[in-house]
């Protein structure tokens, strides 16, 4: 009864909402004379052509238009071996590459005003790869690193810059590194197709949350062999419908992303095991960080693995979250 409530209120508010954006607002001016014939160089007695405008015949809002990450060359930190784009900071974004070729490898390590870490793995191909800046507003340190040898590296380039965000939601709306994709990606255009019947922000969230539980299986395979440094590859998970706890999460946050749904890729421990899932973001709610609708009448966490395993022991373990510690957010 509460569910139906609250999606009442949701829908209600969404009507009133589309409603209020048809109307323009009062500028203020006077308009007496730019309306009278006079104002417009006109005569009484003259002839005008005038066609009234269609009325606007959208049945939902304006569709989310997908952010995509560029190198702007505004702001750039390069030397002989690394370039490092911050021009887009204020995105939630920068850009790196590597611009020698080496078979060493190579490492980004991204530091924000939370003091977290995050350490990636550069590809060694020259082409710019997008690292979140996930700690909000303060001072970040990006640093670039060459492998010595073993776990010895050497800084190949560095730079330090204060973030302004445009909008604290930036870093969770974009593709990165770990949630990759593009606008014309086949992970889009399947979440377009699972939300297209739900205007609202449940009905599309339900969509996705039950296509991934229902239609990816855990790969126990890659999960024996996976090394430090695995990406997920979306339309691969996609297509194999496999996947482990990492794509589970990477694949329904580029889907939701792409939906203009922030969307935070989770890292960290469920009991002592290394893990990943999700947290939405809700205009209703805030963020949701602890419980989501799973089957239509039941509130739990949005771990789309274990969700998927359908055990009752599982099911157990997510609870209401005080299972799982967070240690990163993509």
């Amino acid at each position: 009864m509460k569910k139906k409530m609250l999606m009442m209120v949701i829908a209600l508010s969404l009507i009133l909402g589309i409603l209020a954006g048809c109307h323009s607002e009062d500028s203020g001016e006077d308009l007496t004379d730019i309306y009278s014939p006079e104002g417009i160089g006109l005569n009484v007695g003259d002839i005008m052509d005038i066609a009234l405008e269609m009325p606007p015949l959208t049945a939902s809002p304006a569709m989310f238009s997908i952010p995509v990450p560029s190198a702007s060359g505004t702001l750039v930190k390069k030397n002989a071996k690394a370039e490092i784009d911050y021009s887009n900071t204020t995105d939630g974004y920068v850009m790196v590459r590597f611009l020698q070729q080496t078979s060493k490898q190579l490492r980004v390590q991204v530091t924000g005003p939370d003091d977290v870490t995050y350490t990636y793995t550069l590809k060694q191909d020259g082409t710019f790869e997008v690292f979140p800046l996930s700690g909000g507003n303060g001072s970040y340190k990006i640093n670039v690193f060459e492998q010595i040898d073993g776990n010895r590296y050497a800084i190949a380039n560095s730079v330090t810059t204060t973030v302004s965000l445009k909008d604290e939601f930036a870093p969770f709306l974009r593709t990165n590194q770990y949630v990759n994709f593009k606008p014309e990606s086949k992970t889009v255009a399947k979440a377009a197709e699972l939300v297209s019947g739900s205007n609202d922000f449940f009905g599309k969230l339900a969509a996705v949350y039950n296509f991934v539980i229902n239609n990816i299986t855990y790969d126990v395979e890659l999960a024996k062999t996976v090394q430090s440094g695995y990406l997920p590859n979306l339309d691969s998970i996609l297509e194999r419908r496999k996947g482990i706890c990492f794509d589970y999460a990477a694949l329904m946050t580029a889907m939701l992303r792409s939906q203009g749904i922030p969307t935070k890729l989770v890292v960290g421990y469920a009991g002592t095991a290394y893990h990943a899932w999700i947290n939405v973001y809700s205009e209703e709610t805030g963020w949701i960080s602890n419980v989501i609708l799973f089957d239509g009448s039941t509130w739990t966490l949005m771990d789309p693995t274990f969700a998927a395993s359908r055990s009752a022991e599982a099911l157990r373990f997510i609870g209401d979250g005080s299972n799982y510690r967070v240690k990163f957010l993509y």
